[in-house]
């Protein structure tokens, strides 16, 4: 039997041929690569031979642009640390734990709850933007900036739980009784509140289907 793996996530696949697109990432077949039993590629193409054109001396004496060497040290650090994975256990933990606080102090009245919601939510915000950078840099890198369905929906839930964050944040700063038994808007906050959920649970979901991809899982 034929194994063929994806470039982008590296999800298996046993076959003849390698499957129209990867039913993990949704890349297209030309990412898949034929490998042997010891998961190494086969019938790699052979590297391009350099040029032997003569190079004049105009054009050798224009460097060509440097990566910033402190960049290139900070991403490879956030892929050796796994400093996404770690930094989006903060949202992925609280979030659910501030809406619950919500819900609970908005239909008792327990002040004490809405105030741990906030202050949870706030945490949460000032996490979001290493969250995000961590993310964009792992995207790029690891999985070559695929934009397949997968990943677009990903970074879509991640902007809509950002929007519903500050929305939240912002919203209950202006106006600390939003979450009260006797407010009006009480439901909508909480609405917005059910729809940042929902988004951080796909993105989390998504996540999870990318890591485990190459594991038969």
């Amino acid at each position: 039997m034929r194994r063929w793996k994806c470039k982008v996530c590296g999800y298996i696949h046993e076959g003849a041929e390698p499957p129209e697109k990867c039913p993990i990432c949704m890349a297209d077949r030309i990412q898949f690569a034929e490998i042997d039993a010891n998961g190494n590629e086969m019938n790699a193409a052979p590297a391009e031979e350099a040029t032997t054109a003569p190079v004049s001396q105009e054009t050798a004496a224009v460097p060509g642009p440097q990566p910033s060497r402190f960049g290139g040290i900070l991403v490879k650090l956030v892929l050796r640390l796994h400093l996404h994975p770690i930094s989006v256990h903060f949202p992925n933990g609280l979030l659910p734990a501030s809406v619950v606080f919500l819900v609970i102090g908005a239909f008792l009245g327990l002040e004490s709850f809405r105030e741990a919601a906030f202050f949870n939510m706030v945490f949460v915000l000032a996490t979001m933007p290493f969250v995000i950078v961590t993310g964009y840099l792992e995207w790029q890198r690891r999985y070559q900036g695929a934009k397949t369905f997968l990943f677009l929906l990903k970074i879509s839930c991640s902007i809509i739980v950002l929007v519903c964050l500050l929305i939240l944040v912002i919203w209950r700063f202006i106006d600390p009784m939003v979450t009260d038994p006797a407010s009006t808007n009480r439901l909508v906050y909480l609405g917005i509140s059910l729809v940042m959920l929902a988004g951080a649970a796909i993105t989390g979901h998504i996540g999870g289907k990318l890591v485990f991809a190459g594991r038969g899982r």
